[in-house]
């Protein structure tokens, strides 16, 4: 694992600083910048993500709960937060930008399951963590992200003190149900053309950029398909005018 560029624990914040806090409208953004709280540099705390989900919005305490026992990490894109076979001690809740969630087979292939975006979170890493069984995938960091961690034993105590945080697992696991059925669907019914220039649309919808910073082989890793396979189609819609290459990065016309 990479080292974050910062670490926020919020349960070390001090009292004073803790009720300055709460006099902010807890539906506006809590920003804390640059202030040492119990020897911890806290900067740029970001909560206005979190209430921005709709399970979080109807319980401020809740939400006053994650901002106590959580900590939160920053990380370049690039890194990875979980690697297979580790066990999971904490669940990532996205708070700004983009982490991707891939998994490896026997022979070395791997494949892009789904990705996790701001207000998100991985249901497989819950899942693990609540078995105390290891991670069954690898989760890495697309965009530049802030991620807060929330320790199992406070994922299972939210389970039985929050209905709130209960749905919010639920509807998690509901979505990457859905994505996962169409990740096999693409597999089973797509060509890797089709799959290649959907996965190259989604990652510009993410980012907000029609420029996608990729490399050839990180792309067909993400496919599960050889490089020369990627190098070849994007060669063709290229020329077929649907998207311009450069030196790792592809721009959709």
């Amino acid at each position: 694992m990479q080292n974050p560029l910062y670490i926020v624990q919020f349960g070390k914040e001090s009292t004073r600083d803790r009720s300055r806090s709460l006099q902010v409208d807890r539906l506006t953004e809590i920003r804390v910048r640059n202030v040492e709280v119990g020897g911890v540099f806290v900067s740029l705390s970001i909560m206005k993500e979190l209430e921005q989900v709709s399970e979080f919005r109807s319980s401020p305490e809740l939400v006053e709960k994650l901002y106590k026992y959580s900590i939160l990490k920053t990380y370049e894109a690039g890194s990875v937060i979980l690697n297979e076979n580790a066990y999971i001690r904490s669940i990532p809740i996205v708070t700004r930008g983009v982490m991707r969630v891939i998994r490896t087979e026997e022979d070395g292939r791997e494949i892009l399951l789904y990705y996790i975006k701001a207000g998100e979170s991985c249901i497989m890493s819950f899942l693990g963590g609540l078995h105390n069984e290891t991670s069954k995938v690898r989760v890495e960091v697309e965009d530049d992200a802030e991620i807060l961690f929330l320790p199992m034993d406070k994922v299972s105590l939210f389970m039985k003190e929050h209905p709130e945080w209960l749905n919010y697992i639920f509807r998690s696991y509901h979505k990457r149900f859905e994505e996962l059925l169409e990740t096999i669907n693409a597999i089973a019914f797509k060509k890797v053309d089709e799959r290649m220039l959907s996965l190259l649309r989604k990652k510009s919808e993410l980012t907000g950029s029609s420029t996608i910073q990729i490399t050839h082989e990180q792309l067909a890793t993400e496919l599960g398909t050889a490089r020369a396979v990627v190098s070849r189609l994007l060669k063709q819609l290229e020329e077929a005018g649907q998207v311009r290459l450069g030196r790792n990065k592809i721009s959709l016309m």
